[in-house]
């Protein structure tokens, strides 16, 4: 499969409008994943009684590290893209574009096995150890993977709110064409 290395893949179209529709739609795409995820964990509750919880429990913690992971693979994949495309405008759109550079760079992510080390994410994993003893042992795996969907809910978050302030940014620039 072929994947698209920039957010210009149509040159006849406004370059800085064609990256933030890019990028825009690959944030849409990143929510969709950690939705998706969460979905599946609510529907869970359906085989609850048919499935033992040490079958159920494993799954649902397998759930949240999928979906987080290949959530964090789309932001890291339009972390790229994005720094490709800038390199191919000029600077006063690069200026434009800077809130999203930003945004990349305001809170960036761990590396994918970094996250899932409990040893590098003291806070993350004092807060699933307390989750456990508060509510059950078994659901310290799900309490960990859940905050690690949660930290890329955040960024895409971020990032989303940097779109939006580029979009009203550049609003009057497309009502002229």
């Amino acid at each position: 499969m072929n994947k698209e290395k920039s957010y210009l893949t149509n040159p006849f179209n406004d370059k800085v409008h064609s990256i933030v529709a890019g990028i825009d739609k690959d944030v849409e795409h990143g929510e969709d994943i950690l939705m998706l995820g969460f979905g599946l964990v609510m529907m869970s509750t359906f085989f609850a009684p048919f499935v033992p919880p040490s079958i159920l429990l494993p799954l649902v913690a397998i759930t949240f590290a999928i979906s987080s992971s290949v959530a964090r693979i789309n932001y890291r994949n339009m972390k790229q893209k994005l720094q490709v495309s800038i390199t191919q405008i000029d600077a006063h759109d690069q200026i434009i574009l800077k809130p999203l550079s930003k945004a990349f760079g305001e809170q960036p992510p761990l590396e994918l096995g970094d996250s899932f080390n409990p040893l590098k994410n003291g806070k993350r994993t004092f807060k699933c150890i307390l989750g456990g003893i508060l509510i059950n042992p078994f659901w310290m795996p799900i309490f960990y993977m859940m905050g690690m969907q949660i930290d890329e809910d955040k960024n895409l978050g971020l990032l989303n709110l940097a779109i939006i302030g580029v979009e009203r940014r550049i609003a009057p620039r497309l009502s002229k064409n």
